[in-house]
């Protein structure tokens, strides 16, 4: 596999994330309601697609337990039915509708506190400081903030490796702030043109628009988009399609909410290119390093 650019996710591939942004989703719900979602039981949102902006995943779990505390249906089935209904937070929205009669789904949407969870997690996620500097004002009670809990999982030699050898770009869910302090983090410095963020575009993954940008941008023939979610090899799969002048690779890296055999056999099911342990094996996989 040969790729002159290649792009990358930050959650799950640059940073391990399993304790900081998910940390918050289940934490920031339990503030709220009482209530806390085992934490693995992430991924079955992140599966079923459309829940790249980690707030709609918040808020789609407190969601279901509101609902399961009106009328009880369990986790994996609610997030089946999300999936099916087309994913996303929408989809979230019409599964709780269909499941509850009128004066429970009522109920269900006057407890459900958007607002208050935004505002939660990005405490928990920020910490008190990080949060007056970029949401500009207090936060609702005083945290650390788990963004200093993000253990680093690429290597500067692999960092090296990818710059010598395409030109490389990041599209992420992140909002910009938190993208940059990430970057800064892993030691990766890219000029604005290079990054697209939550910020920059309305659609979100899977929407092929980003990564289709980028590629022009970049002048590339060939693209590899590294992602640990399906969403983000779906994305360079409808790039493809979208722009069938230029090759797309979606990669699945094994580092994530998805990870092992099952990882691996998700990832080639929504067609992925190629699945690797880690996003230091992309080298390897696209220049033979």
């Amino acid at each position: 596999m040969h790729a002159d650019a290649v792009v990358l996710d930050i959650d799950g591939v640059l940073l391990d994330v399993s304790d900081s942004y998910r940390r918050a989703i289940v934490e920031s719900v339990e503030r709220l309601y009482g209530r806390m979602i085992d934490r693995d039981d992430v991924q079955l949102f992140k599966d079923a697609g459309g829940f790249n902006n980690d707030w709609d995943v918040t808020y789609a779990a407190a969601l279901y337990v509101l609902a399961d505390e009106r009328d009880p249906i369990d986790l994996a089935t609610f997030a089946d039915r999300v999936e099916a209904s087309g994913g996303g937070l929408d989809a979230a929205e019409s599964v709780a509708a269909e499941h509850l009669d009128d004066d429970a789904l009522a109920s269900v949407r006057a407890d459900w506190n958007r607002e208050g969870l935004r505002d939660a997690f990005q405490a928990l996620y920020l910490g008190a400081d990080l949060y007056r500097d970029l949401e500009g004002g207090d936060p609702p009670f005083e945290t650390a903030g788990y963004i200093h809990d993000e253990p680093v999982l690429v290597e500067p030699e692999t960092l090296d490796a990818l710059e010598a050898n395409a030109v490389v770009g990041v599209l992420t869910g992140r909002p910009a702030a938190e993208a940059e302090i990430a970057l800064d983090r892993v030691g990766l410095d890219l000029p604005e043109e290079h990054r697209f963020t939550m910020d920059d575009w309305d659609d979100g993954k899977p929407h092929p628009n980003a990564l289709t940008t980028l590629a022009a941008r970049f002048d590339a023939d060939s693209v590899a988009f590294a992602g640990d979610t399906l969403d983000d090899v779906q994305t360079a799969v409808n790039a493809a399609e979208a722009d069938p002048d230029r090759t797309y690779h979606g990669v699945g890296v094994l580092t994530g909410g998805l990870t092992g055999e099952s990882g691996r056999a998700a990832f080639e099911s929504v067609g992925a290119a190629a699945v690797v342990d880690s996003v230091n094996d992309l080298p390897a996989l696209l220049f033979g390093e």
